[in-house]
């Protein structure tokens, strides 16, 4: 299966701060909020959505193609992608932009407060999905057929850029994750209808889950209307997998320890669509054209609860790409968390 991954890429800045925000933040005076926090750790790290999904992606033997923007900085990230035989050949560089920085303060309860500096992202408009999929020997018939081995994973990234590649997909037929993210208020709500009703699946936590009903003011139940499967991620509380049946929850695997929450939500996705795209067919629909997403509850539980497992991995180590596992150890891992064996 050809699985191409977009997003942003660059580097993560990640501190800790030992106190708790909501002891600095007065509510009667949010309106002119001036705060500053002593962190006592600070980290730099190789991260951005696309890096981290394809990042476990790779560990559960998915060999994704990234499809990202780099800046002139992206040297020892390349090397990082090259050691973990991660394919860097769609990563286009821009020599006069560094690679894109999030920086991120964490508190004792897990709260995160972040800003997200573009750089190199901003050319992501000018990317497009078919390179890779020419590149990898997909073609279309005269009628326009999908090739039925792709899958495309949009996640945050430029907003110009993910308007364009959900066009991409849909024209093309080809299934896709729909990952809004942090760009749900940029879009408008036509743009994010048409990510949402052309998606195999979309995800987000449990807040950009209610942004995008509030957006498109409608009800969760319309919500599950307009594409087949939602996720929900919940942080330590798990996941909810929706499809238009059924109500699937997952709990959440339980960690070692807790390091750092940081990319757990896109560890979760790597996980959950590694188990995905073992039981993907994506049979054409009659009705739409469109293919259809794996809703089996029973294979849906096992996506979600490789989600949960991977995640946890994350949290336990400083950073979004410093956990590591075999199949093997994966595979007991799941087995501790959720008494079921797991072939990989």
């Amino acid at each position: 299966m050809k699985v191409i991954v977009t997003g942003s890429l660059g580097y993560d800045n990640i501190m800790d701060f030992p106190g708790r925000f909501a002891d600095r933040i007065m509510p009667d005076n949010i309106h002119k909020l001036s705060l500053s926090f002593l962190v006592d750790k600070l980290s730099k790290q190789f991260g951005g959505v696309a890096g981290n999904i394809a990042y476990t992606l790779n560990l559960l033997g998915i060999k994704p193609r990234i499809v990202a923007c780099a800046g002139n900085d992206f040297g020892p990230y390349k090397k990082h992608l090259t050691r973990h035989h991660l394919n860097t050949t769609y990563i286009k560089q821009f020599a006069d932009e560094s690679c894109s920085l999030y920086s991120v303060v964490t508190d004792q309860d897990d709260n995160q407060i972040g800003s997200y500096f573009v750089g190199a992202m901003k050319h992501a408009k000018d990317l497009s999905i078919t390179t890779p999929l020419k590149d990898s020997g997909n073609r279309r018939d005269s009628r326009n057929r999908t090739n039925a081995h792709s899958f495309v994973i949009i996640s945050p990234t430029d907003p110009a850029a993910m308007v364009k590649y959900v066009k991409e997909c849909r024209t093309l037929k080809i299934p896709y994750l729909y990952d809004p993210a942090f760009q749900i208020a940029t879009f408008s709500p036509e743009e994010l209808k048409e990510g949402i009703t052309g998606a195999a699946i979309l995800i987000g936590n449990d807040y950009e889950i209610s942004l995008i009903e509030s957006r498109l003011e409608i009800s969760h139940e319309e919500l599950l209307t307009m594409t087949p499967i939602v996720i929900t991620t919940l942080g330590a509380k798990g996941s909810v997998i929706e499809t238009r049946k059924e109500s699937i929850h997952i709990k959440p695997a339980k960690p070692k320890n807790t390091s750092d929450p940081t990319g757990a939500g896109d560890a979760y996705r790597g996980g959950f669509l590694a188990g995905y795209l073992r039981y993907a067919r994506f049979p054409e629909s009659k009705k739409s054209g469109f293919r259809e997403s794996v809703t089996n509850a029973d294979q849906l539980l096992v996506c979600g609860q490789m989600g949960s497992v991977a995640a946890v991995y994350t949290v336990e180590t400083y950073g979004t790409q410093t956990h590591t596992f075999t199949k093997k150890e994966f595979a007991k891992r799941y087995e501790e968390n959720f008494g079921a064996h797991l072939t990989l």
